[in-house]
């Protein structure tokens, strides 16, 4: 879980040691392995040898025991962490994926994990309680009293997806005119949480934060230095209000250990650690992947995850989908006469609204990382249909010369015409919807990943049989 290397540090002839660590998964030892696989697990609670399987358990990292739970299903996972000492599995707990904390909430009676979730960070708690079910939720609020689950309330009173509901409520902190000496003394194990003191936050006598300074810069300076003489006075910051998802890809891009977080006024209200922002993109990440598409993420690993978890995943996606498909049998109905002319158009139907589809697809892809990423906006719509039609045109020009060759000399000129006219027509429709949906999702609210390639393919599907059929109708005076 460390991300600043642990060591020591002569201060005054004493020495500093600085332990500082985030919420990311510790890996183990080099060449550690488990100390007992997830069969043999399986074999001792069949026999249900638990006392062997608590000496066994035990003496293992918690790196190891965590890709252990995570390898075993949630029954046997849970059977485990209760075998642990109180420390290890508050510990453990702290370093297992969301998903499979979920599980294990869900697992557990209400004293069972009410301990651990007590020793979780505010943060953690409110991202946990993000995760589980609601009446798993009430259960675990229900086990504390109001003043034990204030900060974590706090937090949950942000807007959901904002960085205010994913940052650190309680950060260490230092005014302009302390010295170097007298900040490095309130770090010093014992003294207060030193997890997050590799970047300090500075702020004024109204907490307004006016700059930040890094532990490596007060380690370097003299002891009666003032903090505003090694301060960076121009920090990188983010409102409560901002989208966590974007800012945790900034945070991450520059490199920032620490992010302070403020409010409207730019008072410090907390601090969000490179280790959360990493987390909070690799979730967006696999959200977006799954919903790319048409289904929801998997909290856990495919092979632990039940026939049923996986379903739900995509059932209703597939219910929005063949929805969404009725347009293209409509379309198809609508045409039937033109079909029945000529039957040899209904060959080339799979043809189109693929290329179709594919092109739409491509487009909203592209596009919906580069609003993830932050290199376009709602306000570059028509910048993104301009680019997307002439991208289509050059596609669709590129088809349309090899389909009307090859379909020419076996159907003829006049369905090779069609064909080329439809691609040409078609291409570019198809890639500026598909290209312009997502910046219209996140103009609405909305994920731009909703807008799955799935929903772009069908809706190219239904514009695409309208583009053919006008042309065939034009083009063959049916």
């Amino acid at each position: 879980m460390t991300w600043c290397r642990e060591g020591s540090h002569p201060i005054g002839g004493g020495t500093l040691n600085l332990s500082l660590s985030a919420p990311v998964r510790r890996s183990p030892r080099l060449g550690a392995v488990p100390a007992v696989a997830p069969a043999n697990v399986h074999a001792l609670i069949q026999d249900r040898d638990l006392k062997e399987l608590a000496q066994t358990v035990r003496p293992m990292e918690t790196g190891a025991v965590v890709d252990l739970l995570e390898a075993l299903p949630t029954p046997e996972a849970a059977i485990v962490f209760r075998l642990l000492d109180k420390n290890e599995s508050v510990a453990v707990f702290d370093e297992l994926d969301s998903g499979a904390q979920t599980e294990l909430v869900a697992e557990f009676g209400q004293s069972q994990i009410a301990n651990v979730f007590g020793a979780l960070d505010p943060e953690d708690k409110a991202w946990l309680l993000d995760e589980v079910p609601a009446k798993v939720a009430k259960r675990l609020v229900d086990a504390f009293e109001a003043e034990d689950m204030e900060a974590a309330n706090t937090l949950l009173g942000y807007t959901p997806q904002s960085v205010g509901r994913r940052m650190s409520p309680a950060p260490v902190r230092c005014s302009p005119g302390e010295s170097a000496a007298g900040i490095l003394e309130k770090i010093r194990p014992g003294a207060t949480d030193t997890e997050m003191a590799c970047r300090l936050p500075v702020i004024a006598s109204d907490r307004k934060l006016v700059g930040v300074v890094e532990l490596a810069d007060l380690l370097s300076a003299q002891p009666e230095a003032l903090v505003e003489t090694v301060m960076d006075d121009h920090p990188d910051f983010a409102f409560t209000d901002q989208d966590a998802e974007h800012v945790a890809r900034r945070q991450l891009d520059d490199g920032d250990l620490l992010l302070p977080v403020v409010d409207s006024e730019q008072r410090l209200v907390g601090v969000l650690p490179i280790a959360d922002a990493a987390r909070i993109d690799r979730n967006a990440v696999a959200e977006d992947q799954a919903r790319a598409g048409a289904s929801e993420p998997l909290r856990r690993p495919y092979l632990l995850t039940s026939v049923r978890t996986i379903a739900r995943a995509r059932v209703v996606w597939l219910l929005v989908l063949a929805i969404s498909a009725a347009l293209t049998v409509q379309v198809l109905e609508l045409f039937e006469d033109t079909l029945s002319q000529r039957v040899a158009l209904a060959l080339f139907i799979p043809l189109l609204i693929g290329i179709g589809g594919n092109t739409g697809a491509q487009a909203a892809t592209t596009v919906t990382r580069a609003v993830a990423v932050g290199d376009v906006g709602t306000g570059d719509v028509w910048k993104v249909a301009l680019k997307e039609v002439r991208a289509g045109i050059l596609l669709g020009a590129i088809l349309a010369v090899l389909a009307f060759a090859i379909t020419s000399a076996v159907y003829g000129m006049d369905i090779g015409a069609v064909i080329a006219v439809t691609l040409m027509l078609n291409c570019p429709i198809a890639a500026t919807v598909g290209g312009v949906i997502p910046l219209v999702a996140r103009a609405c609210k909305v994920d731009p990943a909703v807008c799955s390639t799935p929903f772009i393919s069908t809706f190219c599907d239904a514009t695409g049989l309208l583009v053919y059929f006008t042309v065939a109708i034009a083009l063959l005076g049916l």
